[in-house]
């Protein structure tokens, strides 16, 4: 099935306001991991496309986009926020194409990316410096300002969410932005580039380069006229990325990986913490960083929760993203040989439950059946290593303490949940669990754009979500004016 008209080339890139093929002029094929066709082709930029990216980032700053108010910085933000609610349809299709996941989850993401802009253009001019009593004859205060220009790395498994929060805050500030989407899956990302001429926002303030992640994100993390990257991916990147940015000592915002628990004590609400055990794990075929793909369990309720999830389990369907059933692909045929992989690695685990593949469900497609294991020992690969693929592993535990060590005992840290109605344990739990957010008899809050979202460990460092990704994308300057 062909790709809808779009108002855009897939195969260029946005620099300065136009969209321009890649000096090199090569092009780089998206396949459908529904049916393993051939989508698209994407530009496959390289240096020299990043460096005029950030030359235009930077023109920006001293132009245009560099005089703009923080109010009105704000209103473009939250006009672009307007005309992506507009394009909803079309970028959900964009989405689920592309990366594979159900239509319903596409259409939410999209609707997710307007509230990060409708959040961001309502805070731009909200971001206040503050006065510091000191000594007599002193006025010191501090003003919070952009970096200057920042580069976006995203992953193919959220592109419009994972833009949203990142670009979004770094726009509110004031930087300008180079954006360097997955080669997996970046129609969403081109399609709201478009949507940013469409809004007005000035030439340079987001530009974007389709490409390689050795070769355009390579180029964009080591770039001297960068100061500050946004990355979000595997931590084998994460760490590259790293590296490279610290030759030029500038910040770095990591989002990694996850192993993340939820812990289902005796007086749990099982009925209420259902939903959330399962679907936490398969939303988006469990290729999510923040995925609940351990689930740690009383040992007085164990069997009675395996029993509930397998029921659930055994009901969940799996095909086509277009078909719009609980389960979608994998974004490639690659990484459905690693989710395979890691499910030999466990065949000495009994099988719970499964979910089916449509039998219509075309076999080029990258599909993977969920899988919901029985895992005694919380050292087991299974229990230790991030999957990415829809498997979930259910881990006995015998008290408190015990449910402590097994849900910080991997070197991740995101996202914790802790199913208990008694609040002392509630409070005990909150803050013995390592980990960057923690939800209590629920999961995700609704994904909580105001929230602030990050790991520790593994899972990366520094915030993104709310206030805490504007004071991230900006630097804290003191002034002390001495008067006597």
């Amino acid at each position: 099935m062909s790709l809808p008209d779009l108002p855009f080339d897939p195969s260029h890139c946005l620099i300065s306001g136009s969209w321009c093929a890649p000096i090199a002029g090569q092009t780089v094929t998206l396949v459908d991991p529904s049916d393993g066709s051939d989508l698209s082709q994407i530009a496959r930029g390289q240096s020299a496309d990043i460096d005029a990216a950030v030359q235009a980032a930077q023109n920006a700053l001293t132009g245009e986009w560099g005089s703009k108010t923080a109010l009105e910085r704000g209103r473009i933000l939250t006009r672009i926020g307007q005309l992506v609610l507009e394009h909803v349809d079309l970028l959900a299709e964009l989405e689920a194409r592309d990366v594979g996941k159900p239509l319903t989850q596409a259409r939410a993401d999209a609707i997710a990316l307007a509230r990060y802009l409708e959040f961001y253009g309502g805070a731009a001019d909200k971001v206040h410096g503050e006065t510091i009593p000191y000594l007599d004859g002193y006025t010191v205060y501090t003003l919070r300002e952009p970096h200057g220009v920042t580069g976006h790395i995203v992953p193919w498994n959220y592109p419009m969410q994972i833009i949203g929060r990142s670009v979004g805050a770094a726009l509110a500030m004031g930087n300008a932005t180079v954006l360097k989407p997955a080669e997996e899956a970046c129609l969403t990302a081109l399609m709201f580039a478009e949507i940013t001429r469409q809004a007005g926002l000035p030439d340079g303030a987001l530009n974007v380069v389709p490409g390689l992640g050795a070769e355009a994100g390579a180029a964009l993390s080591a770039h001297k006229g960068v100061q500050h990257i946004s990355f979000t991916g595997s931590v084998a990147t994460g760490a590259l990325v790293q590296q490279a940015a610290g030759a030029n000592v500038i910040p770095v915002t990591l989002e990694l990986g996850g192993k993340s628990p939820q812990l289902v004590f005796e007086d749990a609400d099982l009925e209420e913490a259902l939903p959330f055990l399962v679907n936490a794990g398969i939303q988006n075929a469990g290729q999510t960083c923040s995925a609940s793909s351990r689930i740690l369990v009383q040992a007085s309720r164990y069997s009675e929760v395996v029993a509930a999830m397998s029921e659930r389990y055994k009901a969940l369907q799996v095909g086509p993203a277009m078909d719009d059933l609980n389960v979608g692909p994998l974004i490639s045929t690659r990484q459905k040989e690693i989710v395979t992989g890691f499910l030999e690695k466990g065949s000495d685990l009994q099988i719970a439950a499964k979910g089916q593949i449509a039998g219509y469900a075309p076999s080029s497609g990258a599909y993977v059946a969920p899988h919901l294991l029985l895992c005694p020992d919380p050292n087991h690969p299974l229990a230790q290593q991030e999957i990415f693929g829809p498997v979930q592993v259910v881990i006995p535990f015998q008290d408190e303490a015990d449910a402590i060590a097994i849900a910080n005992g991997t070197d991740y840290g995101l996202v914790a949940s802790i199913w208990t109605q008694n609040g002392a344990r509630q409070m005990r739990l909150a803050k013995a669990l390592k980990s960057g957010q923690i939800f209590i008899n629920n999961y995700g809050a609704g994904g909580g754009v105001e929230l602030p979202f990050g790991g520790v460990g593994k899972s990366g460092h520094g915030r993104e979500k709310g206030f805490e990704a504007l004071y991230g994308f900006s630097t804290l300057k003191t002034v002390a004016a001495k008067h006597g």
